[in-house]
């Protein structure tokens, strides 16, 4: 596996431009490891290194943070080949893997905790006093 990283995805609280969707509906809508595309916006008013993700669906949610930003942007000019896939929503918008030259983006793994076999049960033993 070559080279690969995770990316926050901001912004999702903004409108789209010209009725193009909810960005955090859209968000919502998306599935870990499903296709995002990553579009420089060197036009953009606000930010000329600014770089738009949209879902598989086609719908913006966001944009990558301004610290990643110029750097992906400069790749995408040049060429450079990044495959880019949703990986989960965040409290900021979302975060997506990418991975570079021809390699295919493959999500970390995530440990969920176990939940206890009594936790949904609505079973709670009476605390044991200690022996005298």
């Amino acid at each position: 596996m070559g080279r690969q990283m995770s990316l926050y995805v901001v912004g999702a609280d903004y409108p789209n431009r010209k009725g193009g969707g909810n960005r955090r509906f859209e968000i919502m809508l998306c599935t870990p490891g499903e296709p995002v595309a990553l579009v420089s916006e060197p036009r953009n008013p606000v930010d000329p290194n600014a770089v738009m993700v949209i879902s598989a669906r086609d719908i913006q949610i966001g944009y990558l943070t301004a610290e990643r930003a110029p750097w992906i942007g400069a790749m995408l000019r040049a060429g450079r080949a990044i495959d880019a896939v949703f990986q989960g929503p965040t409290s900021a918008g979302a975060a997506i893997r990418v991975a570079f030259d021809g390699d295919r983006p493959v999500l970390p793994l995530v440990s969920h905790p176990r939940p206890h076999p009594d936790a949904d049960s609505g079973f709670w033993p009476d605390p044991t006093p200690p022996d005298d």
